[in-house]
């Protein structure tokens, strides 16, 4: 696992615990390198009926399969036009966390778990 210094949990306002960082942080940093535990298919089901349900992301090269990111890939918040993004390295199975702006001390973390920045489709949870 890879990240940058200065990466923190914290209690947000209104969405429970989110990832907060100490130092300035410059678009287009990895900002986390995440390792993931892969779920295969025909376990997907299962974590729908447990807390896991959501932590995951959709995985694979058919977006089939779940993965469980490791460190605090799990922990970032959800936000429409969030400060960074993931992108999934089904090679390597890593989920790697990249600024999309730049984001200042102090800041919360955020990610859209629709995938793309911006995208204000509607959640499944």
């Amino acid at each position: 696992m890879q990240q940058l210094p200065g990466l923190y949990i914290a209690e947000t306002k209104d969405k429970g615990r989110g990832v907060f960082t100490a130092y300035n942080i410059s678009k287009d940093d990895v900002i986390e390198v995440c390792p993931v535990i892969t779920i295969p298919q025909s376990q997907v089901p299962i974590i729908h009926k447990t807390i896991l349900h959501d932590y995951y992301f959709l995985w694979g090269n058919q977006m089939t399969d779940a993965a469980i990111a490791l460190g605090y890939g799990s922990l970032y918040n959800h936000e429409v036009h969030a400060n960074a993004n993931f992108i999934l390295d089904v090679e390597n199975m890593t989920i790697d966390i990249v600024a999309i702006r730049d984001i200042i001390s102090g800041e919360e973390i955020t990610i859209n778990y629709n995938g793309e920045p911006g995208d204000d489709g509607q959640l499944w949870f």
